[in-house]
């Protein structure tokens, strides 16, 4: 931790309200140079709309904020900027049809006369500041729209030290990246903070804390419950007490003793798709949860949205209760009783713009169904009853679904499956944007429902999460499985000397 300074931001008792909620109820909060200082809170506890009055683009209704000792008034992201406030927001602000050099000065672009574009001014600029950022190899002339989800990271940090910034607000920046990822973004943090630029880290990654973090605020309900935490000092669980107001088991819930008996409901006999997975088998049970571990790139998507019919296969075959399911039918794999919740839920997995009641009846349509009409009445009750056996809230299955929390939209896809009836469920990345305390609760829904037989198979970028999680874990590393054991049988640092190194399949 950098030795003590006088802070470069100050936000004092800053209180914001929007009609009907209280979002910020007097908070504080100071950021001293070169420091990480993480924003920690459960969704809804206040930090988006924090950062946002930090970041210009909402104006608080009281307090103070001083920079360097001065207040000021940021009355716009722009006015920010100059002050030298930037954010990397987790949605990223990019543009995917320009350059990496266009995306990297957006809005204040080297001219000449103050309106023609030094294009080779800004390539070279750009260039400059990728090499910095530790990433020579991405191209200015690259189109944003082809790199990957670190690649754009990276442009976004580009896009932040373009300007002369002091404070660098990153939001979830680890939220799509593989552990190898996350270190090279680590890395950059620590050159970062070695110039004296300070970061406020906002992650649901507790264990990210203590690697990168010197000192933590936990907000609660719009309030600042702790400020100025030693990151590497407070346990977990003080934090997720913090967070949740209770002891929050952490975080997994208990795996049964006994394996499970059953002939396998799902079975995947050589199945592969060329250039992205080799031929590979597995089975899960009634009851069971199985893991795929791997790094970001080793093909664990690509086998769940195979089995799930969403690509095809170039060879091998997948049957459920004996059955081989016709290949690339998403429609033959949801009658035969598969269900997944997709990584980017907000795009793949739900209708923004609708209610929970037809994100959560979409697949069980026909079912209401009389003569071409639907009955709404029988619509709504039933989502109502999977709703309430997940525990999504509000109870109000006519709200839209994009103003839940990630956890309450993670529930709202699974209560679909749930409504289906379906035997198999597919987990892709379930718990990403998923605050401490509504993961616990989600990992007490999918070990209650294999307890109650159905079969799991779970994919996640967090060997924690696995490990907790599933009762066996097969291991991929580009494309191939290398290890499978159960789960009590393995530890994080196993898994992660597996996948960096590809051992022999056991």
């Amino acid at each position: 931790m950098p030795p003590e300074q006088p802070a470069l931001l100050t936000m004092s008792g800053i209180t914001k309200s929007f009609p009907g909620v209280r979002a910020l109820d007097g908070v504080d909060l100071d950021v001293r140079p070169g420091e990480v200082h993480c924003l920690l809170g459960q969704n809804g506890a206040g930090k988006s709309t924090l950062i946002k009055v930090l970041a210009g683009a909402h104006q608080p209704d009281g307090g103070r904020i001083t920079w360097r000792g001065e207040p000021v008034r940021l009355r716009s992201p722009s006015a920010a900027v100059r002050l030298g406030i930037a954010t990397i927001y987790q949605e990223l602000d990019l543009v995917g049809g320009l350059s990496v050099a266009e995306n990297v000065h957006l809005g204040h672009e080297p001219t000449t006369a103050g309106f023609v574009v030094r294009t080779r001014t800004a390539r070279a600029n750009a260039s400059a500041l990728l090499a910095r950022l530790g990433h020579p190899e991405i191209a200015p002339d690259r189109f944003v729209g082809e790199l990957s989800a670190a690649q754009r990271q990276i442009v976004s940090m580009a896009r932040a030290l373009s300007h002369d910034v002091r404070l660098i607000v990153m939001d979830e920046p680890s939220a799509a990246l593989d552990p190898d990822e996350v270190a090279n973004l680590f890395r950059i943090v620590e050159s970062l903070t070695a110039d004296g630029v300070a970061v406020v880290y906002i992650s649901h990654r507790l264990e990210e804390i203590r690697t990168i973090g010197d000192r933590v605020t936990v907000l609660k309900d719009g309030r600042a419950v702790a400020g100025g935490l030693p990151a590497a000092e407070t346990p977990t669980r003080e934090i997720v007490a913090l967070m949740t107001g209770r002891d929050v088991p952490y975080l997994f819930p208990e795996r049964p003793v006994e394996t499970p008996r059953a002939d396998p409901v799902l079975q995947v006999q050589g199945l592969s798709r060329e250039g992205e997975f080799a031929p590979l088998d597995l089975e899960v049970r009634p009851g069971e949860i199985v893991g795929l571990a791997g790094l970001v790139g080793s093909g664990r998507s690509e086998v769940l949205e195979t089995i799930y019919g969403a690509r095809r296969p170039t060879a091998g075959r997948v049957l459920v209760d004996g059955r081989p399911l016709r290949p690339g039918s998403v429609r033959a794999a949801v009658r035969a009783g598969l269900g997944l919740a997709p990584e980017e839920r907000k795009t793949q997995g739900l209708l923004m713009r609708e209610s929970v009641t037809r994100n959560v009846s979409v697949s069980s349509l026909t079912r209401f169904s009389r003569a071409g009409w639907i009955d709404r009445r029988a619509e709504h009750t039933a989502a109502r009853a999977a709703t309430r056996a997940l525990s999504l809230r509000p109870d109000r299955p006519e709200v839209r679904v994009r103003t839940l929390s990630g956890g309450n939209q993670q529930k709202a896809v699974l209560a679909r499956w749930l409504l289906r009836g379906c035997r198999v469920l597919l987990l892709d990345e379930p718990t990403r944007g998923v605050d401490v305390g509504a993961r616990a609760e989600l990992y007490a829904v999918v070990r209650r429902l294999a307890d109650e037989g159905l079969a799991v198979l779970l994919v996640s970028s967090e060997v924690p999460e696995v490990l907790g999680l599933a009762d066996r874990v097969l291991v991929l590393r580009e494309g191939r499985v290398v290890h499978t054991a159960p789960a009590r049988d393995l530890d994080e640092h196993r898994v992660l000397d597996l996948v960096m190194e590809g051992s022999p399949a056991a």
